[in-house]
């Protein structure tokens, strides 16, 4: 029997008035916590990844082609800072996620995933680095992870960096979609939820599995490129692409083997079935997945006092269906979903909880925007 998310991804749509966002502009939309504003913080950027907020309230924003700028609150850009690692900035690929290290108040350290190149192919890599204390460049860069084996592909390069409550990164890396059925394979990093230390070594805690690389936390998953930690829990939640249908919410735990490509809720881009089914013994079901696609990316919990109603929510970004999706959670459970900003015309790559309680978005596409989401006044 399909889980409950069938039902709630059914829900009513919200809609408002359709267009698109010039810089300076706002538009406004309905939702289950009185009306909300979205408005243009910054435009001006190329396909923008990942967004991370610094202590003082400025903004790392990486640029798919391989451009890593800060953003003032106000929105002023930076040039591009210097010190970035060369990227493979085709298809899917190029710089992707940024995070900052949990000392980065007395150590200034910086994480970014990337589409690394490399002979015979590409993967996806981390490396880290210091910010410098003018924020004009990376000092120190270091590669301290690779996706293993390289692989000939631009696609499916997951990359979602999020640091755990012990210090410990989850590195989110996709099956490269040419290499699907190893997702199932635990020796290699294809289609797995990783967890490492800051040097890039397996993390201390993870399952100690006969056949299983030490840096794996988890196996059997498609193109994750949502990720974020419970605020209650700290458990790690996911948001991952299916292929026709099939998206996935999940709470990956350690040793588990999440299915992809033998059991899923889609088909594949030609129509044909995909794997054995549903369910499988030994294989666990996701939370939530939505059929049709939505295409999810980029994800966050909200914990601000903007919205109190929303607490404990997962937002995530729509690329694809081109919204931002509200789920209310209780537990290691999906209550309900809210569908937002549905008639916004933009690809939502990543969502944020800025430092004011609101929630920040970035546009993906070749004149890339920050928007900001607030209550109306």
């Amino acid at each position: 029997m399909r889980p409950t998310a069938l039902a709630l991804c059914l829900s009513a749509v919200l809609s408002a008035f359709a267009s698109t966002l010039p810089a300076g502009a706002q538009q406004r939309f309905p939702s289950s916590a009185g009306e909300l504003v979205v408005e243009t913080v910054a435009g001006g950027l190329e396909n923008p990844w990942g967004l991370a907020f610094l202590p003082d309230g400025r903004m790392l924003v990486t640029e798919r082609p391989g451009r890593l700028r800060l953003v003032s609150a106000s929105g002023e850009l930076s040039r591009p800072i210097t010190g970035v690692p060369s990227v493979m900035a085709r298809g899917q690929g190029g710089l992707l996620d940024v995070a900052l290290d949990p000392n980065f108040a007395q150590n200034r350290q910086i994480y970014l995933s990337f589409a690394e190149p490399r002979a015979g192919g590409n993967g996806t890599s981390v490396a880290k680095a210091r910010l410098s204390a003018n924020g004009t460049a990376l000092e120190g860069l270091s590669v301290i992870f690779r996706q293993m084996p390289t692989i000939n592909s631009n696609m499916h390069f997951g990359s979602r960096l999020v640091f755990d409550r012990t210090g410990a990164l989850f590195v989110t890396v996709g099956d490269r979609y040419s290499q699907r059925d190893q997702a199932q394979n635990p020796a290699n990093h294809l289609g797995k939820v990783l967890r490492i230390s800051t040097d890039g070594g397996a993390a201390p805690g993870n399952p100690k599995k006969e056949g299983w690389a030490p840096e794996i936390w988890s196996i059997g998953h498609r193109n994750v490129q949502g990720a974020a930690l419970h605020p209650e829990s700290g458990q790690l939640w996911t948001a991952e692409h299916g292929a026709r249908g099939g998206d996935e919410v999940n709470a990956p735990k350690a040793g588990l083997n999440y299915g992809w490509p033998v059991i899923t809720y889609g088909i594949d881009y030609s129509g044909v079935k995909i794997g054995e089914g549903t369910s499988k013994p030994g294989m666990e079901q996701p939370l939530f997945y939505w059929d049709p696609s939505i295409a999810p990316s980029g994800a966050a919990f909200y914990t601000g006092a903007v919205w109190p109603a929303w607490k404990n929510s997962l937002f995530v970004g729509a690329l694809a269906g081109q919204m931002l999706v509200r789920l209310s959670t209780s537990g290691e459970a999906v209550t309900g979903e809210e569908r937002l900003l549905t008639t916004i015309s933009e690809r939502i790559r990543d969502v944020r909880q800025g430092p004011d309680g609101f929630l920040y978005l970035l546009s993906d596409d070749a004149g890339g925007k920050i928007l900001r989401v607030r209550p109306a006044r």
